[in-house]
């Protein structure tokens, strides 16, 4: 059975887990080892199931807690070489990842432990920004988080999941009529920030084909979303293409500030 797990979601911190009985692996670790290990044995799950670890860009809310969990756990690290030299270069894991950095190729697969992965980049304002479609022995995810724009590989790559993660990171609306500076709300709209809601929307619904089963939506905005915006727009426009959520396709906000439910396939 295939396990996926939200850890944390967000600026707060980001770190998502996939897995099954004997092995697992994370998605960026933007929170404390603590906090990890706590959420894994919530749902049963151990610490020293965590196999490796993926890393998508050298944001802080990404990897605060990466080179500390490196030291502690010792297993390796992917990611491309270039944010293998940002991240040598970065005070969070700076001296932290010793021999554990194995570089990866983007559009390239490569199978580690038996899991089948495509690394693919999407435009985010960070050195680099990687989104990762993983087949784990079947299942197919396809995990988008801070990428500016629903660009035509970020569709492809989401065309082919059957567990789609993907931002849903703002209102528009929210976003004009909010507190943020001028400077910071262009630079979350202007291509290499953040997807909105409704981008998010236009990108699942080029996107989607009948093998899509999951729908996830993730990193939202305290201050410019809400769950129920997020979700409310995504289901009308999933029914705008004739599914029903609950029917068709599952639908699910992932939370911020603790861990979601346990999903398993």
């Amino acid at each position: 059975m295939t396990q996926f797990l939200s850890l944390s979601s967000g600026s707060n911190g980001n770190c998502y887990y996939i897995g099954n009985d004997e092995m697992g692996f994370l998605i960026d670790v933007g929170i404390g080892g603590r906090t990890i290990k706590k959420r894994l044995l919530e749902k049963d799950i151990p610490l020293d199931r965590i196999s490796f670890v993926l890393v998508s860009h050298d944001h802080i809310d990404h990897i605060r807690g990466l080179g500390s969990f490196i030291e502690r756990m010792h297993i390796p690290v992917l990611m491309t070489s270039k944010l293998h030299f940002a991240l040598d270069n970065h005070f969070c894991t700076r001296g932290c990842l010793g021999g554990c950095v194995h570089e990866v190729s983007l559009d390239n697969e490569f199978e580690w432990s038996g899991i089948k992965i495509t690394p693919f980049e999407v435009p985010h304002d960070a050195t680099q920004t990687v989104g990762y479609y993983i087949d784990f022995f079947g299942e197919k995810f396809t995990f988008m988080t801070d990428l500016g724009a629903p660009t035509s590989n970020a569709v492809k790559y989401a065309s082919m999941a059957s567990h789609l993660i993907v931002e849903s990171n703002y209102d528009f609306d929210m976003l004009i009529s909010g507190s943020y500076t001028q400077e910071l709300k262009m630079r979350i709209m202007q291509g290499h920030g953040h997807l909105s809601n409704d981008q998010s929307s236009d990108l699942v619904k080029a996107a989607y084909h009948p093998g899509l089963k999951d729908l996830y939506l993730c990193h939202l905005s305290e201050n410019n979303n809400t769950p129920h915006i997020a979700y409310s727009h995504m289901e009308m426009v999933l029914e705008s293409i004739g599914l029903k959520v609950g029917r068709d396709i599952n639908l699910c906000c992932l939370p911020r500030h603790q861990a979601s439910e346990l999903f398993e396939y």
